[in-house]
């Protein structure tokens, strides 16, 4: 077994298996490419779920979910690093130049779930309203606008939860607009 192989095996099992079940979404942050994206998929899947839209589950999921995610997060980053995957590590230098003050390894993908289920928060249950906050969530979250890029430097997992909480703000808020300007514009759409 190669060196970079083996401090992989060791890091992975060094992480306890519900710290990485959460931190990972189900494993779906393994994933060697948009990792970040089968997060996000995994996040609409939970919703999906019958009474998962309901604003008070859906807000206790989130509170929930964040400050599990901080714990899981900061915990995974502790042991592997900022270890990312090729594709994010390219996603990275094109959209996100400069190094970051606090680990936030590509497998982690809690954050993602967390922010895409605050983009659907009040949404209605259709099929055009979940992919039009899929579309705005992974937008935000790849461009990190203010103040998204400058929280990422909270240590201790805040700056990997708090960036996409941002993202799924700004995601929220643009997914509304979209779909108030759809219904001005084509009332006979079914959007929920």
């Amino acid at each position: 077994m190669s060196a970079s192989r083996q401090e992989e095996a060791n890091n992975s099992t060094s992480i306890p298996f519900f710290t990485k079940l959460v931190a990972t979404g189900f494993f779906s942050g393994y994933i060697p490419w948009a990792s970040g994206t089968f997060g996000t998929l995994v996040g609409i899947l939970i919703f999906l779920l019958p009474g998962m839209d309901n604003p008070l589950t859906l807000s206790l999921l989130i509170v929930v979910g964040l400050l599990v995610g901080v714990a899981t997060s900061a915990r995974v980053a502790a042991i592997v690093g900022h270890k990312l995957s090729r594709a994010a590590e390219m996603t990275k230098t094109a959209f996100q130049p400069g190094g970051h003050a606090t680990a936030d390894p590509s497998i982690v993908v809690i954050d993602e779930i967390v922010g895409m289920w605050i983009s659907l928060l009040l949404l209605p249950k259709s099929i055009l309203a979940v992919t039009i906050a899929f579309v705005m969530f992974r937008l935000f979250d790849i461009l990190k606008p203010p103040p998204a890029r400058q929280l990422e430097r909270y240590p201790n997992g805040w700056g990997i939860m708090l960036d996409d909480v941002v993202a799924g703000v700004y995601a929220n808020i643009a997914t509304h607009l979209t779909i108030a300007l759809a219904r001005i514009l084509f009332p006979s759409l079914a959007l929920g």
